[in-house]
């Protein structure tokens, strides 16, 4: 089993409902979500496509559905599964809340942890 280093990436303070924000984590671009209701979730912060950040794109609260910037692809941000086109996904990120922080846990197993499309 991985190991998994976990990092304080933010608080909820700066990190509101309906919010999403770009940290870097270990060297790592990270996308984090504050979902209507609560949830928290972080992806990766590029796009499988171009790797275009995606905290860059247009961002439906509501409806937890991110558009990158780069060609319009679409991403449904409570799974991280791509909506256009469909079959890809964005690398998820394991999160905990404790009081106002975010944690972000980062496996330790020496790769980097993104999806690319089409899948390599």
């Amino acid at each position: 089993m991985t190991e998994i280093h976990w990092v304080e990436a933010t608080t909820l303070e700066e990190l509101w409902e309906g919010e999403i924000l770009d940290v870097e984590i270990e060297g790592e671009p990270v996308l984090l979500v504050h979902l209507l209701g609560g949830e928290v979730k972080a992806y990766q912060g590029v796009c499988p496509h171009q790797e275009i950040s995606l905290a860059d794109g247009d961002w439906d609260e509501e409806h937890a559905v991110l558009m990158c910037v780069g060609h319009n692809w679409e991403f449904d941000l409570t799974s991280g599964v791509g909506i256009n086109p469909a079959g890809c996904r964005l690398y998820s990120y394991p999160v905990q809340t404790e009081g106002d922080a975010v944690r972000v846990g980062i496996p330790q197993d020496g790769v980097r942890h993104y999806n690319r499309w089409p899948a390599t």
